[in-house]
Parts: structure tokens; sequence; C-alpha cells
């Protein structure tokens, strides 16, 4: 697949275009220069033609930091195939924009001048001042307001390869469209099926973007000592075992009185992507110990009702033992006592390959469904073991237990009762289902109700 690379200095409207080409509000997009910081890519259609769009950060080098954004995002115009080089039309041409265009033109790549911000006519004018770049492919457009966005995706269409369809001698004789569409919707559902999605959370300067670079063996993410390095969320997909599993950087979360500026949508940013996640890495700093703020994050996954792993980074400059680290984070993170945890170093890389295995079992757990019948031994043993409290002199009882999601297990308990279940007696049944079924890593969903009463709200749970 052909990769299109936007590049160009800060507050240019790099990730406006990025946004507009693929359809959606994807990258956080803000007047403050230096917004985008890593690289973010996405599969995007353009005409009938897929590519995959790369947003970069702008090329700079106020600080240590903005010069890794900057050898990051150089780096990601090395390996595309499209290079779209974005400038401010309202200014005048810059030296340092000129010298950035053409050692991109060195690179041997298609390459297009993109003029952004010429929102009328007259401005269109001030176009010709930048055909001094030597640029063979100039585009003026507005994203803002889309004005002549068209013509720069057409001209982006026809670089792209046609697509290929290799056809049998029968297939050539005659060919079933119908069923060549329904054979394309049925791959494309088992590879989203087959698809992981991990996300890896924790309060600022833990370690979190230092983990994705360690999973990915490569420095996929920029780290710096500098908090809130990290401003969007961050993706990129591995194989594992036959399964695609992807990882999502997020930004660090601070104290909400803390929350400032850009922050503020990396934290809704972060909350909309937990929303699709299935498992949730919770990175904590073992050389610091558990604070107040990593507890409001396990929070959120809770909240969400993820799969998770708890992560002990740093664990090369733990100052507690082992047995004293787990029990600090059990006693802490009580709602999360169903989740496994690890001890690791991103920055050694000792012991990360474990995770891998540890996402997959979560994941298995997360997404399993408990046979009806071994599920109904279970509850019926557990009554037995221990009958459930009168309500108000009445006597409480489930009739019969059945799975009806996944993701995490959903468990509905049909009885004559529902509202007489006490909290604690939930606990209890959901202790049992644990001690009877590998659920290690997920939360468990209990949902009373009444015979033939439909799906309501879930009680909350472990």
């Amino acid at each position: 697949m052909e990769k299109i690379a936007i590049i160009g200095k800060p507050n240019v409207g790099k990730s406006s275009l990025f946004n507009r080409i693929l359809k959606q509000r994807d990258a956080i997009i803000s007047e403050q220069a230096g917004t985008t910081r890593d690289v973010k890519k996405r599969i995007v259609t353009i005409g009938d033609k897929e590519a995959e769009l790369i947003d970069t950060g702008g090329l700079e080098e106020r600080d240590e930091l903005f010069s890794k954004v900057k050898e990051k995002s150089l780096q990601a115009a090395k390996e595309a195939d499209i290079i779209l080089y974005m400038v401010d039309g309202k200014m005048l041409p810059d030296e340092e924009d000129k010298k950035f265009f053409r050692q991109l033109q060195k690179l041997g790549k298609k390459i297009a001048l993109v003029v952004n911000k010429i929102d009328n006519d007259k401005e269109e004018e001030n176009v010709w001042n930048f055909y001094e770049f030597g640029a063979e492919h100039i585009f003026p457009i507005s994203v803002s307001h889309n004005r002549k966005v068209k013509r720069l995706l057409e001209w982006i269409e026809a670089q792209l390869p046609k697509k290929e369809i290799e056809l049998t001698p029968a297939d050539e004789d005659e060919l079933d469209f119908d069923s060549f569409i329904e054979s394309i919707e049925e791959e494309d559902k088992k590879e989203e099926e087959s698809e992981i999605k991990v996300a890896i959370l924790g309060r600022v300067n833990v370690g979190k973007s230092s983990l994705l670079n360690a999973l990915l063996k490569e420095e996929r993410s920029i780290v710096s000592d500098v908090a809130g390095t990290t401003i969007d969320t961050v993706d990129e997909s591995t194989i594992y075992e036959g399964r695609v599993i992807t990882f999502v950087d997020t930004a660090g979360i601070r104290r909400r009185g803390k929350i400032v500026g850009l922050e503020k949508y990396a934290l809704n940013r972060t909350q909309k992507m937990l929303e699709r996640a299935d498992i949730a890495l919770l990175v904590l700093d073992a050389s610091e110990g558990i604070t107040e703020q990593d507890e409001r994050i396990g929070g959120l996954i809770d909240k969400y009702k993820l799969g998770c792993i708890i992560v002990l980074n740093k664990w090369d400059i733990a100052k507690k033992s082992y047995e004293e680290a787990i029990k600090e984070v059990r006693d802490r993170f009580k709602y999360l006592s169903y989740a496994p945890i690890i001890t690791l170093s991103a920055k050694t890389r000792k012991r990360v390959d474990r995770l891998y295995d540890m996402i997959l079992k979560v994941y298995k757990n997360y997404s399993q469904w408990i046979p009806t019948s071994q599920l109904n031994k279970v509850i019926k043993e557990a009554q037995i073991q221990h009958h459930i409290p009168a309500y108000y002199g009445k006597p409480v009882k489930i009739l019969y237990a059945t799975q009806y999601d996944t993701k995490p297990p959903k468990i509905a308990l049909v009885m004559n009762r529902p509202e007489g279940l006490h909290f604690s007696y939930k606990r209890y049944l959901i202790n049992k289902l644990r001690e009877n079924f590998d659920l290690e890593g997920t939360p468990v969903i209990l949902s009373p109700r009444r015979r033939g009463e439909r799906e309501g709200e879930e009680s909350e749970d472990s």
C-alpha cells in the first residue's frame, strides 16, 4: 500500500488536511504551534484507491523535544511514496522551507507543494512567490474553506497504482460480483474480529511511549523527559501468533486541576479511544510508588469495563521488594483485583516480550462464552452453599443464568426478585465464577432481571 506523508513547519495546517482527507476529525488541531508531535497513520480512500496517510509533527528545532519531532517527521518522508509539503500561503516564502523542500526533492519521491490558507482569488496571487521552490506540482488550497482541495486529491489519486484483481480462468469467463463482494466483506469482518485493541494508560512520564517502542522494537513514539510529550493518541499495529494487536499510546493524564491547554483535547481523545479498546495496560512507575492519580486512571479502566494488565515499569530502579510492590498494587487497586501484574523495564526491554502472551490470554478470557449448562451448575451450587438473603422477608431466587454478550462476559441472572440481590452477593457469585472459569484479566458483568425482561442497565462489578 502506498504511503502519503504530510510534511511542513508548525501551524501550516497539516493536521487539518489530514482530517479533511480522512473525512473525520481524527488528529488534534490547534492554533498552538507544535500540537502534533508523534506520527499518526490512517488508511484512507481517495477516489476508488486506498493509501496510508501520515500526519507528522512540525519541522522545527526550538528544543530537544522538537528536534526529535523533526527527526521523526523526516523519517516518515523517507518511507513515504508521496510527499505533500505544506506551507502557509499568507506568509512570504521562508528560506528554511525552501531548504527542507529541496532536501525532500532529492529523495526522488512524488512530491507536491501545497500552499495552504489561500482563502480567495485575491490571495491566490501570493502563490506566484512560491514558484521559486522549483516544484513541478503546486496546489493553492484552503483546507478550512475546502477550497480547491478536490484538485489536490485528484492529483494524489492519479499517483496511486490501480487496484488489481486476480482472476482464475473460470472467473474470467463469468464473474459473480455479488459473491465477490460478499467474500471481501467476510474477509474484512474476520480481520476486524481478529484485531485486539490495547490502550497504554498512565499518568505523565511513567514510560508509556517507551513501552510502546519496546513492544514494537522500534522508535515509533517520541520519548522525552519533558512531561506531556505525547499529546494525541499514537497507534501502531503488529502481528503476534496470527493476531493483529493494535497498541494505542495515550497522552499522560494529569489531575483535573492541572490539565491545561491541549491536554484537555488529549484527555477527551483518550476517553473516546477507551470506548473502542479491549484491553488496557495500566502503566505504573515502580521507582516512585502509586499515587492518587494512578488510582483515578485505574478508575477509567473500571468505568469502561476493559480487560486489564497492570504493568510495573522501571522495575530495574524499583525501591520496593517484589512482595511489597504487589501488596501495594492489590491494596490500592481493589477494583482491578482481576488484573494480572507484570514487572518490567521498558528502557532495558527486560520482560517486555512476556506481555504479548498475557495480552492474548486476557483477550481470550475477555471475549469468551461460558457454556450455559456449566454456568447454571456453578450458580446453583453457589446458592446451595450460601443462600441469597431474603428481601423484606420474601425469598429471593435465581431461576437460571445465561450469558448474553462478551467483551467483557455479560451474564443475565433471571430472578423472581432481581431488586433483592444485594451487591455483596453479586460479588460472591463473581468470585465463584472466577473459581470455576478462567476469567483472569477481565471484569464480569452480572445483570439481574425478571423472566422475559429485556437487557437493561448493567450492574457494577469487577
